[in-house]
C-alpha cells in the first residue's frame, strides 16, 4: 500500500508510524484508518521490528473522526464487516472488533501523544500498551458533545485505565484533561517536558527492543489482554503452560547467559 495520510519509518528495531494530516489535526478518515491498520500489520509481521511508536504530525495526536466524513457517515458504518476483519489473538471474539488490532498486535505499541487526543484519537491511545505525553497533550472523549456514545469499547477500557469514577467524569462531561492531570489519573505513563517527547519515546522503544526478550513481551502482552476474560484459575493455568514453553526457549537460555557473563543481551525472540 502507498501511504498518503501516514508516514512509516523503520530504524533500529522500531517502527515509527506518524499520522500525517497536520492541517486537519490528524483527524481520522477512511483512508487514514486503512493505512494505519496496514502499517501496524506490516510492523507486526516484520521480524526486524520489535516495538512500534505511534505519534501525530504537527500540533495534534489525533483530533478524532474527520467532521466532514462524520457528517456523511451512514449509521450502519460502524457494523461494516469489511472494516472488522479478524485478528490473530487466539481468535478470541472479544478482539474481533474495529480497533482491537492494537491489543491483537504481538508487539508493544507506544503512543507518543504530542497534542490533542480526542474521540477516536483517545481510543487509539487507550488501546496502545504505553502512553507518553507532551505537556501540551490534551485528552477528551468528546462523544457526548457530538451526540454520540462511548464507542469502540471505551466504556470497557477507560475504567480499566483510570478507574470507574474518572471514566464517568471523562465520558459524561467530555471535558478536556491536560497532561499533568492525565499523569495523576494513570491515563499516561509519563509526561516528557520540552521538545523531547519523540526522542524519549523512541529511546524507550529501543530499550524494549534490545534489553528484554521479544518473546517474553509477546506472551505477556497476550496474557494481559486475555486476563479480563479469565478467572484466576484460568490465568494461572495459562501462565503455567506458557512458563513451560518459556523454560524451553532460546530467549530463556540467553537471558541466563547474558546475566552470568555480564554482557549485553542478544535476544532473538525465539
Amino acid at each position: 500500500m502507498e501511504y498518503a495520510d501516514i508516514q512509516y519509518q523503520h530504524s533500529s528495531w522500531t517502527a515509527l508510524i506518524t499520522l500525517n494530516r497536520p492541517q486537519q489535526m490528524n483527524a481520522l478518515t477512511r483512508r487514514l484508518e486503512a493505512e494505519l491498520r496496514h502499517a501496524i500489520d506490516r510492523a507486526d509481521a516484520d521480524p526486524g521490528v520489535r516495538a512500534i511508536v505511534l505519534t501525530g504530525a504537527g500540533r495534534a495526536f489525533c483530533a478524532g473522526m474527520d467532521m466532514g466524513e462524520l457528517a456523511q457517515l451512514p449509521p450502519e458504518d460502524i457494523r461494516d464487516p469489511a472494516r472488522m476483519r479478524p485478528f490473530d489473538m487466539s481468535r478470541r471474539p472479544d478482539y474481533q472488533t474495529r480497533y482491537s488490532y492494537f491489543p491483537a498486535c504481538s508487539k508493544p505499541i507506544i503512543a507518543a501523544v504530542n497534542g490533542a487526543a480526542a474521540g477516536l484519537g483517545l481510543v487509539m491511545a487507550l488501546y496502545s500498551d504505553f502512553r507518553y505525553a507532551s505537556p501540551h497533550a490534551v485528552f477528551t472523549t468528546a462523544f457526548a458533545r457530538r451526540g454520540l456514545v462511548a464507542e469502540h469499547g471505551t466504556a470497557w477500557i477507560l475504567p480499566r485505565v483510570v478507574g470507574h469514577a474518572c471514566a464517568i467524569d471523562m465520558l459524561m462531561s467530555s471535558r478536556k484533561v491536560a497532561a499533568d492531570e492525565a499523569l495523576r489519573l494513570g491515563l499516561v505513563h509519563r509526561v516528557v517536558e520540552g521538545d523531547a517527547l519523540l526522542e524519549e519515546t523512541l529511546a524507550f522503544a529501543e530499550t524494549l527492543a534490545t534489553e528484554v526478550s521479544p518473546r517474553s513481551l509477546r506472551v505477556m502482552k497476550r496474557q494481559l489482554w486475555e486476563a479480563p476474560f479469565q478467572d484466576l484459575a484460568g490465568a494461572v493455568r495459562l501462565a503455567n503452560d506458557e512458563m513451560v514453553d518459556s523454560l524451553r526457549s532460546a530467549d530463556f537460555q540467553e537471558g541466563v547467559a547474558h546475566f552470568v557473563q555480564k554482557r549485553r543481551a542478544a535476544f532473538t525472540g525465539q
